[in-house]
């Protein structure tokens, strides 16, 4: 007998369990607030302006200062007259 009640609990114990993660799940999906999709785009948005005020920064400091610099070594060293 303590066999049989021993299993008996074991069941309701995961039919409560599988009953509760059902009730969880069901509660997730019926939130349709939108918080994360609205979210993920304003984080995407955020990342593209950065990303492109780096490019655009990397671009006028290589363009006005490290080029003309890396041209005139480059000028310079096949000019040498040794």
């Amino acid at each position: 007998m303590k066999f049989f009640k021993n299993v008996k609990e074991k069941i309701t114990n995961k039919a409560a369990q599988a009953k509760a993660r059902a009730v969880a799940i069901w509660a997730v999906a019926a939130c349709n607030r939108g918080e994360n999709y609205v979210d993920s785009g304003v984080k995407i948005l955020i990342a593209v302006v950065i990303g492109a005020l780096l490019l655009a920064g990397l671009y006028s400091l290589f363009g006005d200062t490290i080029m003309p610099t890396v041209t005139q070594r480059v000028q310079d060293m096949f000019d040498f007259k040794g």
